[in-house]
């Protein structure tokens, strides 16, 4: 039986109860949100235990950070360090992206590791078996592409992007409207010139019911891909997106019908003003289901800073219903990230989730916050460093740049701190 499906017969299981524990809100809660398809908690049943991460409805809103090697660049150690790194600042789930090298192995050690969820795109994995064997994308069968997503499954990954709404109707829609930038998802790409070449539609929306049974099997937690993402703002909420969201939306009914847990993936680059609109529409075309978004990147001219234009989008976005952000480093759109970006990553991504719960009103998401008022108030460093979200860097950061008058101060304010000023002027200390 699924998670899903326990739920819905009224159990509340493990998972649940410690998740629920966690997010301090009441077990039987979040039982229903899982039963109805508001929330989910990721896990195969084949994995060992792990943390037990809730997504979805008035829950935390939770991190992914994606790792994995490339065909130029592909060392098993350095992925395992960037998952610990990941893990260490804060990622609430990791992907795995590998696409060159010994994936299977790298996934392994990976799986074997990670005390959170593990998610993949299974397509990769397809792709990587074909060339071993000297096929060309464009060979690989519709066998070929559940060969790879039932390997990844016995293996543990507790969920999979797959882009199942890339259909040929979606693409004609977006050759009719145009766009600046066609499709920068790597799967939705490689999917649509595997159906031009073969006159074909996806055999992920085809065998639809064949991928269903292969979640319920192993009680994977479907992640419904966005192939036709925005690339760009000017292509932002055009018709193919919109068209996709609309498929994923009918999907998402039929997963849960097979007692399937569903997740929506969302758009990569939206403006500011549009983003609360995406928002509602995805809530109300995918009837609630937990929404995954990568950023959204708030503008496009920003290489090397991209995780500060994703923070920005992934806070509005959060704010009006995301559910799961997935992390841009500063490397995005220019390089396969080192384990430094990784982490400046996940930091910037973990602010833009804790500013936007804040503004939901989560339960005690404002709590720290509080707390590091009043340590400032006291001037009192070492509780600062402790509440602040990357403690490391704090720590360093003082350290390097302590005054030679007052410790009880910093160098940028010295011997006018406001702080202490104000105590004299107002509190008579």
């Amino acid at each position: 039986m699924t998670l899903m499906h326990r739920t819905r017969q009224g159990e509340i299981p493990r998972s649940v109860a410690l998740a629920a524990e966690s997010e301090r809100v009441d077990p039987a809660i979040l039982r229903d949100r899982v039963a109805a398809g508001k929330a989910v908690i990721p896990r195969n049943r084949k994995r060992r235990e792990i943390r037990s991460v809730a997504i979805g409805e008035g829950l935390l809103t939770k991190v992914n950070a994606n790792v994995g090697s490339s065909r130029d660049r592909a060392d098993l150690a350095l992925e395992l360090e960037k998952m610990r790194v990941a893990v260490a600042a804060g990622a609430d789930a990791v992907m795995d992206l590998s696409t060159g090298g010994p994936i299977d192995e790298i996934r392994r050690a990976i799986l074997a590791e990670c005390p959170v969820p593990v998610g993949t795109v299974p397509l990769y994995q397809a792709a990587a078996d074909g060339n071993l064997r000297g096929k060309s994308w464009v060979e690989l069968t519709e066998d070929d592409f559940f060969a790879g997503i039932e390997k990844q499954a016995e293996d543990g990954v507790d969920f999979m992007t797959v882009h199942c709404g890339v259909t040929r109707e979606a693409l004609d829609r977006l050759v009719r409207e145009g766009r600046r930038l066609d499709i920068v998802s790597r799967g939705g790409s490689l999917l649509a010139e595997w159906m031009r070449y073969h006159g074909k539609e996806n055999p992920f929306y085809e065998r639809y019911d064949r991928l269903l049974a292969i979640c319920r099997e192993y009680d994977i937690t479907l992640s419904l891909g966005d192939g036709l993402r925005p690339g760009c703002l000017a292509d932002a909420t055009d018709r193919a997106q919109v068209h996709e969201l609309m498929t994923l939306g009918e999907l998402t009914d039929r997963a849960w019908e097979k007692d399937v847990q569903v997740m929506i993936e969302g758009p990569g680059h939206v403006p500011m003003h549009q983003i609360a609109a995406n928002m509602a529409i995805q809530k109300r075309l995918c009837h609630g289901a937990p929404f995954y978004v990568l950023g959204p990147l708030v503008t496009d001219i920003a290489p090397g800073y991209d995780h500060i234009t994703s923070a920005i989008g992934g806070a509005i976005a959060a704010w009006n219903g995301a559910d799961f952000l997935c992390y841009v480093t500063p490397s995005e759109h220019l390089r396969l990230p080192p384990v430094e970006d990784v982490r400046e990553g996940v930091i910037a991504t973990r602010i833009a989730a804790h500013a936007a719960d804040i503004a939901r009103g989560i339960p005690g998401a404002m709590d720290r916050d509080d707390r590091m008022a009043d340590a400032r108030r006291a001037l009192d460093w070492k509780t600062q460093i402790e509440l602040s979200i990357d403690p490391e860097r704090a720590r360093s950061w003082r350290g390097g740049s302590l005054p030679t008058v007052d410790e009880a101060v910093c160098t940028m304010c010295a011997d006018l701190c406001a702080i202490k000023t104000s105590r004299k002027a107002i509190r008579n200390e």
